[in-house]
């Protein structure tokens, strides 16, 4: 079977071939308003061009403003059929046998711009953000931290999605300067609480989905249909300042610890280009309950690492090395 080719040269060492088209929004120059575009090789296609020169001609799209918008949300709230009809669309743009883009020398100057020029920005608009505990080594980790080695991971962990509600607000793109917050934290004896900066900022290794359509108050999604909410993943440190997240998350969870900063990555991989990396989920024990139960539990093989450079350092050290598979 032959491999999918771009027009468009892309080293092999890229994370961004055409088999990959990850969206983000982008401006061309400082002063340009934000649009969308998709990664491919060293470029960005401008898919505001795309749309205003007619090329999105699928049924769904065809009439559509998705594209001419600040932000992704138009378009990822339009659902799965209209996210495959622009992927395959996009596709056939960019595919060396493909004419209409490649040998059109003027739409090609405006719509493919040097990513080294542009400038990246958050993808969507935040309208909720909520984060879950779904790795039981993250889950042990910070039980020992929080509550010694006695009860590091509580009962209810094994059996429901344990999360809770961060600041939307605070969600960045990455790159963007953190500022260490103030606050208090744990006293010592008798004493009245330290306040001052964070003496233990923390950042967490995360993957974040971005979720598409909604649902009706009082309609749950069905577990099976999920997949079909999910636009795509971005890689995600959330900033964490534990000395204060220990003094203050009993009783109701994380609060001012945790909402200072939470960075993304500026290109959001879709569901469909992940698929030739799905693997099958481990094993839960105990099993879910049926309503959390999935007919093919799945999950994607992505490698993973974090790494620390100090001030004043040339090289970074890795400190983490993982994989999606194991969540």
């Amino acid at each position: 079977m032959a491999v999918l080719q771009s027009f468009v040269s892309v080293h092999p060492d890229s994370h961004f071939p055409i088999q990959n088209l990850p969206y983000g929004v982008f401006k061309p120059q400082s002063a340009s308003p934000p649009r969308p575009g998709v990664a491919i090789g060293d470029f960005v296609l401008d898919l505001s061009e795309i749309s205003s020169a007619g090329l999105f001609d699928g049924p769904l799209l065809k009439n559509s403003d998705a594209f001419l918008q600040p932000n992704l949300n138009k378009f990822v709230s339009l659902g799965r059929p209209a996210w495959k009809e622009a992927r395959a669309t996009l596709q056939k743009l960019l595919s060396a046998t493909e004419p209409t883009l490649r040998d059109n020398a003027v739409l090609r100057q405006k719509a493919l711009v040097p990513m080294s020029s542009v400038e990246l920005l958050l993808p969507v608009a935040v309208g909720d953000y909520t984060d879950f505990f779904t790795s039981l080594h993250h889950t042990k980790n910070c039980g020992i931290i929080f509550r010694g080695p006695q009860t590091p991971v509580l009962d209810n962990w094994y059996r429901l999605p344990v999360a809770y509600h961060g600041r939307a607000s605070s969600v960045v793109i990455s790159g963007t300067d953190i500022v260490r917050p103030r606050g208090q934290a744990h006293p010592v004896g008798s004493s009245t609480p330290y306040f001052g900066p964070s003496l233990k900022l923390d950042f967490e290794l995360e993957m974040a989905t971005i979720v598409g359509p909604g649902n009706e108050l009082g309609k749950p999604v069905d577990i099976n249909n999920a997949k079909d909410h999910i636009f795509g993943l971005v890689l995600m440190n959330d900033w964490s300042a534990r000395d204060i997240q220990a003094w203050e998350y009993i009783p109701l969870g994380p609060f001012l610890g945790k909402s200072f900063g939470t960075t993304i990555s500026p290109w959001i991989v879709t569901l469909e280009a992940l698929e030739p990396f799905a693997s099958e989920a481990p094993k839960q024990d105990p099993s879910p309950l049926p309503y959390l139960t999935e007919k093919e539990p799945k999950i994607y093989d992505i490698s993973l690492e974090a790494h620390i450079k100090p001030a004043g350092h040339e090289d970074s050290g890795v400190v983490s090395r993982t994989n999606l598979k194991h969540l």
